[in-house]
């Protein structure tokens, strides 16, 4: 058993796990990084043979390439607005190399346990496509495995035995196979409204289920991406302001969604995570998708709603979210039960020096800005130019964390680990800046 307790495991080479390998890197910090596919790229890699990606074939960001793309190499200025899956896999391919990160990555290896030792730093087993096992022994662990790859089912009576076919959008790819059926939709995220309106172009009848109203956001507004309006530091007020300034701008662009035949939120704006469509109310507005209530029960090939209506349906499709796993980690050391999990600054495990968690977030933003940051942050305690407050401070942080979602977002697993963009960097930073205080050093924050 090799022993590196002066090196770190980072554990994936998705969006976020090699933004942690270039910032390590840049900053002479040792580190090996496990990836069970055999390419970069995690969930933005099409049919990821690591089994873990929920792109399908006509995916693309909903979140521009200006506020997505890493600080540190921009993607290509040719590039469109909003990129495909394609693009974005290229890009990130383009990035490890670059920077000369590929070589540094094992892949096809399995992280199948890591285990805190009682004198410090971490046992990690890995397993080869090959079979072959061994185990290291690390001073940190961050944990970059993403968390929308383990699908979370629904429970519906008489869901077994249902005639027709249900899947989870996971393990959607492509419509090819809903030609001339009868498609029903479960979910108002934007995996459900990209799959609805996706559907209802091949399928003879495309029904959307909701339990709960949304508020739909165009991709523009005002011939602007609507993420540059939202999340620019400009636009960054009071909450009410930005509520205030959103609603406007939705009502004046595309009026009330219960023109649609959608039900009206009963939430304020940004009281949920913003479900983005360009198609989905035009396609409500053609009569190409119907909207029902949720799915009350199954019954033979016939799906019950909540309103007493009932109709066939050949195919149903859950888009239902996902549950945070972390397979290689005992419950005893984090146990994301609903979703929730007690980090510093989101980051820092309390109870388990030297294991991090990058971008296990929901931003009202995109990640891989936020795992440049989080990484820089980690890099600072690494490297000792950086210390963590006292345990009582770092709960306190926490409680306040979840004492500030409770009040803003709608009670929701899919609200446990949401942050703003701009607040959570900012929030970063002044934690890089008070860590070097403790330390008595200094953090150049315009550095990684």
């Amino acid at each position: 058993m090799a022993v590196r307790t002066d090196r770190a495991c980072v554990i994936g080479a998705g969006s976020s796990g090699i933004a942690s390998c270039q910032v390590l890197n840049a900053r002479g910090v040792g580190f090996d990084c496990f990836e069970a596919g055999s390419r970069v790229g995690g969930n933005w890699r099409y049919l990821n043979d690591n089994g873990m990606s929920s792109a399908y074939r006509s995916l693309h960001i909903n979140t521009s390439r200006q506020l997505m793309q890493y600080a540190a190499y921009p993607m290509p200025a040719d590039y469109p607005t909003y990129p495909g899956h394609a693009q974005i896999a290229g890009y990130f391919d383009n990035y490890v190399d670059h920077f000369g990160l590929r070589e540094k990555i094992a892949f096809q290896t399995t992280v199948e346990s890591v285990e805190p030792r009682s004198g410090g730093g971490f046992e990690v087993n890995v397993r080869a496509v090959d079979g072959d096992r061994r185990t290291d022994t690390y001073g940190a662990v961050l944990v970059a495995n993403g968390h929308h790859w383990d699908p979370r089912w629904p429970v519906f009576p008489g869901a077994d035995g249902f005639t027709g076919r249900q899947r989870h959008s996971h393990d959607y790819k492509t419509p090819d196979d809903l030609a001339d059926r009868r498609v029903l939709v479960l979910g108002i995220g934007n995996s459900a409204c990209d799959l609805a309106v996706e559907s209802s172009r091949t399928a003879a009848r495309t029904f959307l289920a909701i339990r709960r109203g949304a508020h739909v956001v165009p991709k523009y507004l005002f011939g602007m991406p609507t993420d540059h309006l939202t999340t620019s530091p400009l636009a960054h007020g009071p909450l009410w302001t930005q509520r205030l300034g959103l609603a406007l701008m939705l009502r004046l662009v595309r009026g009330s969604v219960s023109s649609y035949g959608l039900p009206t939120p009963d939430h304020k704006v940004l009281a949920a995570h913003p479900t983005i469509s360009d198609d989905l109310l035009t396609r409500l507005g053609h009569g190409d998708i119907t909207v029902k209530p949720t799915i009350d029960r199954f019954d033979g090939d016939t799906v019950r709603f909540t309103d007493g209506s009932a109709e066939r349906i050949d195919d149903v499709i859950y888009c239902t979210g996902y549950k945070i796993s972390f397979p290689f980690l005992d419950e005893r050391i984090i146990s994301p039960a609903d979703n929730e999990i007690s980090l510093f600054h989101r980051v820092v495990s309390p109870d388990c020096p030297g294991l991090f968690f990058v971008s296990l977030v929901q931003p009202l933003g995109a990640t891989m800005p936020i795992a440049e940051a989080q990484s820089a942050w980690i890099a600072d305690l690494l490297l000792g130019t950086a210390t963590l407050p006292p345990m009582a401070q770092m709960r306190a942080e926490i409680e306040a964390y979840k004492r500030k979602l409770r009040k803003r977002y709608v009670t929701s697993r899919r609200h446990t680990i949401q942050v703003d963009f701009q607040d959570h960097l900012a929030d970063i930073r002044a934690e890089r800046r008070a860590g070097a205080r403790r330390r008595g050093s200094s953090v150049a924050l315009d550095l990684q």
